[in-house]
């Protein structure tokens, strides 16, 4: 059984729907050993209106007070971030200074951004092949392998499809493999976490990324999982654990990673 969950909103992001403390609670309920709190922190220009949190010292003050009231007796809140990576370096120069101020146990490192639009929204594949706008995604998100902050874990691959207007929405390995492949080996070099995101929504997926990318990386020798289900509310918390178990174990999977103050401690599932 997977037993922990370390991509979550509550409503210190925009977006969130359920107080932290709610979420903590539930997080219980189910089971969780470890529950991962992760607001957006998106500064450039474009995300940085739509997704990211309010109050980021409200934030860290209040989620380190509930991590240390909640946590004990087999149960632990991670305090946590979902940098938005940008290509304008002021932003990511901010996100830089919110990791030294605020020391978050763990960073998720995502791409919402590209050509200056969230690719979750229709502005992005304007004018756009699919071919052409998921590239594009890809290539930003091999370039985030390098961003100049901390990170911990590799969020969410194929975020671009979630939302895209094309017939067939999936992105699969074989539709780029030199590129994922360029992505998945750095990601096993540089010894990072790849994320299995249980919120597929319209990607054609129960999860992202699609289940031959799991297999390619497996194959390429990563073992470092983790999972997330991007809820941004109580009812989704630890969403299709059992299905994202399931698969990572017919890959060939055995532990999930969870980052902890830049160590990974490991458990079996």
């Amino acid at each position: 059984m997977i037993t922990s969950d370390i991509h979550t909103h509550s409503t210190f992001s925009n977006d969130g729907r359920s107080p932290l403390a709610d979420m903590i609670g539930q997080a219980k309920r189910l089971g969780l050993r470890y529950y991962g709190v992760s607001e957006h922190l998106d500064t450039d220009s474009v995300s940085g209106k739509i997704f990211t949190m309010t109050d980021v010292p409200a934030y860290f003050a209040a989620a380190r007070q509930l991590q240390r009231r909640e946590s004990g007796e087999g149960f632990t809140v991670l305090v946590g971030g979902e940098f938005g990576y940008s290509t304008e370096p002021q932003a990511n120069a901010e996100l830089a200074a919110i990791f030294e101020t605020y020391s978050p146990d763990f960073v998720v490192n995502s791409v919402h951004v590209v050509d200056g639009y969230d690719c979750y929204f229709p502005g992005y594949f304007a004018g756009k092949e699919k071919k052409a706008a998921y590239r594009a995604y890809l290539e930003r998100v091999r370039e985030s392998l390098e961003a100049p902050y901390p990170y911990d874990v590799v969020g969410h691959i194929g975020y671009v499809s979630r939302n895209a207007p094309y017939p067939d929405r999936t992105l699969r390995y074989e539709d780029f493999p030199d590129l994922y492949d360029e992505i998945l080996k750095r990601i096993v070099e540089k010894g990072k976490i790849l994320e299995v995101n249980s919120a597929g929504k319209g990607s054609g997926w129960e999860f992202l990324p699609s289940p031959d990318v799991l297999a390619r990386y497996f194959s390429l020798g990563g073992r470092l999982i983790s999972f997330g289900s991007d809820a941004h509310n109580t009812a989704r918390l630890a969403e299709k654990r059992e299905i994202v178990a399931a698969a990572l174990k017919e890959i060939g999977f055995t532990q999930i990673a969870v980052p902890v103050c830049g160590k990974i401690e490991r458990y079996e599932f």
